[in-house]
């Protein structure tokens, strides 16, 4: 696997790139994504199945020009592709929700704020990913072995968060948390949407700022998981990059859909871990065993259906459970 193959052309990348772009304007100038705004849950939930909609319309159409250009064979695969690895981003993407509520709650940030730093986190993820999904093309495309050490990685992650979903992360202890605390001068208090702010003709840090870089480093942390994760349904570079944009963007709507819910989820890191074991194991089988792209899509879908429909029947056995 010297050489990674795509079957899309200049235009097609542009014309994601440039939708891509639109859609996060049109967010940010005209929807009013950049105000102070209390997402209700009737409007997270349109917007999740806006996503979801433009995501599945995506697939489709990819299947359809594919059709009429190589044939129906690989269209069917490559379209199988994408919604196999956006079904595989979107549940991972699910884990940094459990991130995003523990670090709004830390910080006792108003639900009328958390609008505009989670899209600023958007944002920050895109280009991040961008990078790291361009570096692990050229990482596979150069040195085929790496993906068993892609595999193993999401073997030994997949464990190592299996066995510590009930343990909460401690952010007094955060090693990036503690530093900027000893290194910038933070206001003791929010000062609305400002990252920044003056205090007696000093510069300073707002509580916001260290959100969203508590935000973006835990983005990074997920996606040295998730690009990885993907490898195993597929190495073509359109694909991998346009299912991972498709759950990043949905990302958002979905946080502010399900985290009032989170407790009621507890199960679902047991079924993300499971997932990653899965895939990881996919990959380190793969001199040996081929599992078709669709069997992956079934197995992943079905992980993740049961953990949540766990969750759910056990959290109404369970009147303790505290809600967010």
């Amino acid at each position: 696997m010297n050489n990674l193959e795509t079957l899309a052309t200049g235009p097609m990348w542009l014309g994601f790139i440039s939708f891509v772009l639109v859609m996060l304007a049109l967010d940010l100038f005209v929807l009013g994504g950049n105000k102070v705004h209390r997402v209700s849950v009737r409007e997270a939930a349109c917007w999740t199945v806006t996503w979801m909609t433009l995501a599945a319309t995506f697939g489709v159409l990819l299947w359809w020009y594919l059709d009429m250009t190589v044939g129906r064979e690989i269209a069917n695969r490559k379209a199988l592709e994408f919604f196999t690895g956006y079904l595989i981003e979107q549940a991972l993407s699910i884990d940094n929700m459990f991130v995003f509520v523990m670090i709004f709650t830390y910080f006792a940030v108003p639900p009328e704020l958390q609008r505009r730093v989670l899209l600023y986190g958007v944002l920050g993820a895109i280009v991040m990913r961008a990078i790291m999904i361009l570096g692990g093309i050229w990482l596979v495309s150069e040195f085929a072995w790496v993906l068993y050490v892609f595999g193993l990685l999401l073997v030994v992650t997949g464990a190592k968060m299996l066995f510590m979903a009930d343990k909460k992360p401690d952010l007094e202890k955060n090693p990036l948390l503690r530093w900027l605390r000893g290194h910038m001068r933070i206001a003791p208090d929010f000062h609305g949407q400002s990252f920044f702010v003056r205090i007696d003709g000093l510069r300073y840090a707002t509580p916001m700022f260290l959100v969203l870089l508590m935000i973006e480093a835990s983005d990074l942390v997920f996606a040295v998981d998730s690009i990885p994760a993907i490898f195993a349904v597929t190495t073509d570079p359109f694909i991998v990059f346009t299912s991972n944009i498709f759950a990043i963007l949905g990302l958002r709507a979905l946080y502010f859909l399900l985290a009032d819910m989170a407790e009621r989820f507890y199960l679902l890191k047991y079924g993300l871990a499971l997932v990653l074991i899965y895939i990881g194991g996919k990959m380190l089988a793969m001199p040996w065993f081929h599992m078709p792209v669709h069997w992956s899509l079934l197995i992943v879908g079905s992980i993740v259906l049961i953990s949540v429909l766990l969750s759910m029947k056990r959290s109404t056995h369970k009147p303790s459970c505290t809600v967010l």
